[in-house]
Formats: structure tokens, C-alpha cells, sequence
């Protein structure tokens, strides 16, 4: 993993992050990073204070996405291979829960809502979308996506969720009532498989790594 200072826009470490490193989580309280290693069946944890790796999480399977959760203080990671979302505790960066994913082949995109306590999780093998209730537990609803659901963004204003997939398309959803509510779905480009969210102009970002032979961002806007 690259660390890089943003005033001077320079490498100033990099950190060995396991093979196959993917999602990243930063957990500000301790100063980690805790990096999803798909094929090493761990998370690698960085020490951001001296910007070097501690001993990796053993997770029990391939990691998909790991997302830090304010609310509760704690990092989730998917274990895609396993159908579970584990909750990981940073304090003593000890695995502390496991929570079955049911009918979701490989759980490998996450976005956590913690004030609601809700996980929203893509299914990469089967086009899936899962509300998972914290509380509970249990999944609380199922919605259809485009093939390969990846990275998921969240409007905080508009409580609006993004899903991006490998295929191109990409879904919208509305937060209502703990729950989600289609808004729209369609093909944006090939690939188009990763998205981010600006929260104070409500834009959405997609890096798209080949349009007519050239790398694009980009950039949409809700309509009002």
C-alpha cells in the first residue's frame, strides 16, 4: 500500500499489504489501516503512526471489502467464499463476530450505515443487493443489480446509495425506512464498476478505464 502526503502529493511510504490487497478501511481512533487481502484469507493491519504492517487478522476466507464503522467503532469485512460479514474489533484487532450472509454468492461490495445499523451488501456472483438489519442479524430485503455488483457509495444527503457493477450498469436506491427503494438502473458505460460520492455538491465520480482507447472520469449529477 502507497501512502501518500496530499500537500506535497508525494510517496512518503509504502507498506507490504498481502497478496491480492483490495478494499481499504481506516479506523481514525487507532490510526489503522486495515487492508482486504482476497486471496491471503487476512487482513493486513497498518500503523499509521509509524507506517508499518502489525501481525495480519486471520478472516477464515477470501476478503472482499472491509469498511470501518463509526457507530460501533469496529471494521466489517465480507468473507466472499463464506457467505459471512465478520466484525473485527480495532482495539485489540481480534475477530469478535460472525454474521451469516445467506443466498449471496461472494459478499464482496459493503457499505456500512451505522446510525441506522444497517450493512448493505453487493453479491458478486449472483447480481444481488442484501439489506442486512445489525440489530437482527438478518437480511431484510433482496434487489436484482447488473452482473458483477462491485463498489457501493452513499449520499449522507440525499440518503442515496450507488452500486456499481463490472458489466456497467449501475444502481440507485433511496434510504426509506431502514430499508432501500429502487430509483433507477441502467447501462453507464463498460466497466463501470467503481463509485464515489461528493457530499457537499451530491456529484457521483466514476473512473472509467477505457473509453474510445483513453481512461475518462466521469462525473454525474442527481436531478432535483
Amino acid at each position: 500500500m502507497a501512502i501518500i502526503d496530499t500537500s506535497t502529493l508525494t510517496v512518503t511510504a509504502r507498506v507490504p499489504a498481502g497478496n491480492t490487497p483490495d478494499g481499504i478501511a481506516y479506523d481514525p481512533v487507532h490510526g489503522k489501516a486495515y487492508v482486504s487481502n482476497e486471496h491471503d484469507h487476512a487482513e493486513t493491519v497498518i500503523d499509521l503512526a509509524t507506517n508499518t504492517a502489525k501481525a495480519p487478522i486471520e478472516i477464515g476466507g477470501e476478503a472482499g471489502n472491509s469498511v470501518y464503522d463509526p457507530a460501533s467503532g469496529t471494521v466489517m469485512v465480507n468473507v466472499q467464499d463464506r457467505n459471512e460479514l465478520v466484525t473485527i474489533d480495532p482495539a485489540t484487532d481480534t475477530v469478535t463476530g460472525r454474521i451469516p450472509v445467506p443466498d449471496c454468492a461472494s459478499n464482496h461490495g459493503l457499505y456500512l450505515d451505522g446510525a441506522n445499523k444497517l450493512a448493505f451488501i453487493a453479491c458478486e456472483g449472483n447480481a444481488k443487493l442484501l439489506v442486512l438489519d445489525l440489530d437482527t442479524n438478518q437480511v431484510t430485503a433482496r434487489f436484482d443489480t447488473g452482473e458483477g455488483p462491485d463498489v457501493l457509495a452513499f449520499d449522507t444527503g440525499l440518503h442515496r446509495l450507488y452500486l456499481a457493477s463490472e458489466s456497467g450498469v449501475v444502481s440507485v436506491f433511496d434510504e426509506q425506512n431502514r430499508t432501500l427503494v429502487p430509483k433507477a438502473s441502467g447501462k453507464l458505460a463498460h466497466n463501470a464498476h467503481t463509485v464515489a460520492v461528493d457530499q457537499g455538491t451530491h456529484r457521483v465520480y466514476f473512473p472509467l478505464e477505457n473509453i474510445d482507447g483513453h481512461p475518462v472520469l466521469r462525473i454525474m449529477e442527481p436531478r432535483p
